[in-house]
């Protein structure tokens, strides 16, 4: 069943950079999910997944399917960077110190309120919006009764096999709002982008290049999207937290948001609340 997040906020932390990006330009970026901060992420769902399935035959004696099942998630687990997909993230947390401190330029930066009721209208086509899951324990995921089911059934096990490609084609989509359980704190909702899906995808990636390394993107058009449903910025964005450890004047914020016509958006900007310090060097 699909959740409604009409009145829901959702609240993006980040630098002033990201904010200027989002106001100004009008564009939201969605980035690879294997560049944040979950060293494991989406392949602690497929291995999961795996060892649930394998579990399942196992207990019912059929160590051979176990072994070969073994196999191809080896494999599967090879195509991990062509299924990447790519997200903007949001917590349902407001003014909070875990998110702070991981997203929020380590206090410095800011948490900008967005509607989830809104951002769901304008999740159609290329987008999905999903609230993450936290979970360890796949026994009872419907992808592990497909598998076990075509198993029995007799499908051959591999990754040619069109039915098994198409569990496996909905395993990796699944596995994008699925986190280890130690992240459960961060009560993230994802909007997600599946490039891989598509033959011919219609929005163009983009490139960031740091002194590091390069990172892609994609830029989604803010202005497009809320012109879609019948809306401006300053309906999608209701405020701006500033972060605890930031030196940003309020005042010079409002100014820049002013001169950038987002006059009612200026009267909602304030500072965090969150008695967040930085410990001594």
């Amino acid at each position: 069943m699909k959740r409604e997040y009409g009145n829901d906020i959702f609240y993006h932390y980040t630098d002033f950079q990201a904010l200027d990006g989002i106001l100004r330009c009008a564009q939201l970026r969605v980035n690879n999910v294997l560049n944040m901060n979950d060293a494991a992420e989406m392949s602690h769902f497929m291995r999961r997944l795996c060892s649930a399935v394998v579990k399942r035959l196992q207990d019912d004696g059929q160590q051979e399917k176990a072994e070969e099942v073994r196999k191809l998630f080896q494999e599967e687990l090879k195509k991990e960077f062509f299924y990447s997909a790519y997200a903007a993230c949001f917590s349902f947390y407001r003014d909070d110190a875990a998110q702070w401190e991981r997203y929020g330029n380590r206090g410095r930066g800011v948490c900008i309120a967005f509607s989830g009721g809104l951002l769901q209208k304008m999740a159609e086509g290329d987008l999905s919006l999903h609230t993450v899951f936290y979970q360890d324990d796949m026994t009872d995921h419907y992808l592990v009764k497909m598998l076990y089911r075509l198993i029995r059934d007799g499908a051959e096990l591999s990754g040619e096999n069109p039915d098994i490609k198409s569990v496996m084609n909905e395993a990796w989509i699944r596995s994008v709002v699925f986190k280890h359980p130690s992240f459960s704190s961060e009560h993230e909702v994802r909007l997600v982008m599946y490039p891989y899906e598509k033959d011919c995808f219609d929005v163009k990636p983009c490139y960031h290049v740091t002194k590091e390394r390069i990172k892609k993107y994609y830029p989604l058009d803010l202005k497009s999207m809320c012109r879609e449903i019948g809306v401006g910025l300053e309906d999608l964005i209701s405020e701006i937290i500033i972060g605890p450890e930031s030196t940003q004047s309020v005042s010079i914020l409002q100014d820049y948001l002013r001169d950038h016509g987002l006059h009612e958006l200026a009267g909602h900007v304030s500072f965090s609340n969150c008695p967040l310090r930085r410990p001594p060097a």
